[in-house]
């Protein structure tokens, strides 16, 4: 629901309606995730406690135990509720935006036919058909990583970066800048500029593997900012490309994905603050490999 319009944020006077029971989803929604997190939260101490836990298996959980248990300024608050804010902001701000942006990929695949069917060889060639694919997989994965670099650019989870201010008065290529300002950045205009793109409105992954090959998507190169830039960045930037990339390889090459006509998928998009495609996805999945590697 992070995505969605609610009614009572555009008019705040009209919240006590809870027009479409919207606020009382959400606080379910919390209800629930906070006890899945407490779930977690509980395990790690326990392996914690009991020095089960390897160095070479923390994780984010445990390094925030760490860092909450031994920090003298936390004294007195409640660490345990710090650490599960912490990981469920992590979680949900990539989880929505994942979501959007692998929709996209499955749709731009199938309507480009010829593209996945070298994403799925290059998965048989650098994974085979014997294993399921792993993290460790996915750095051989060029072409795949190039696909998932196209859709972004293509269409961004979120079209308009989140509001900045100017902190002081500046010109910007000629444009008088006052201090104050609020400013947002249109990442959809900037991924279709034919001034840096080729063509901009094709879906070619190839060009991530020529001309823009150098350029990758954690706001280091203006020309692609799915997940912005600088200090205020997308803080789940590696957890989300992590899903992204490991969760697009394994359907790719466990299954063959389809839709039930011939005709193009509606690449038509939707309303909202993610960029989410305003008809539902929907495709027939077969399995490629072995019956033994889905037990």
């Amino acid at each position: 629901m992070s995505g969605k319009f609610v009614v009572s944020d555009a008019l705040p006077f009209l919240r006590w309606l809870d027009i479409g029971c919207d606020e009382r989803s959400m606080k379910k929604i919390a209800r629930e995730s906070d006890i899945v997190v407490q779930g977690w939260l509980e395990e790690h101490k326990s392996k914690r406690d009991s020095q089960e836990m390897k160095k070479e298996e923390e994780d984010f959980m445990n390094v925030m135990l760490s860092i909450l248990g031994d920090a003298e300024q936390y004294a007195g608050r409640d660490v345990d509720r710090i650490n599960k804010a912490i990981c469920l902001a992590l979680i949900l701000a990539a989880t929505d935006t994942t979501t959007v942006i692998l929709t996209w990929v499955i749709s731009l695949l199938l309507n480009h036919r010829d593209i996945l069917n070298k994403a799925q060889n290059e998965l048989d060639i650098q994974v085979g058909t014997k294993k399921q694919v792993n993290e460790s997989d996915i750095k051989k994965l060029v072409y795949l990583q190039a696909i998932l670099k196209e859709a972004k650019r293509l269409y961004p989870a979120v079209p308009l970066l989140v509001p900045h201010e100017s902190m002081e008065e500046c010109t910007v290529n000629g444009y008088h800048v006052p201090a104050g300002t609020q400013l947002l950045i249109n990442l959809w205009k900037l991924h279709r500029d034919p001034r840096v793109w080729e063509e901009p409105c094709k879906f070619q992954p190839k060009r991530f593997l020529t001309r823009h090959k150098d350029i990758d998507v954690k706001g280091q190169n203006f020309e692609l900012l799915p997940f912005s830039s600088g200090r205020r960045m997308c803080p789940g930037v590696s957890f989300a490309l992590q899903i992204m990339q490991l969760t697009l390889a394994s359907l790719l090459h466990g299954f063959d994905i389809a839709i039930p006509s011939n005709e193009l998928l509606d690449m038509q998009e939707g309303l909202g603050l993610t960029l989410e495609k305003s008809t539902p996805l929907e495709v027939l999945v077969a399995p490629r490999l072995s019956a033994s590697l889905y037990v």
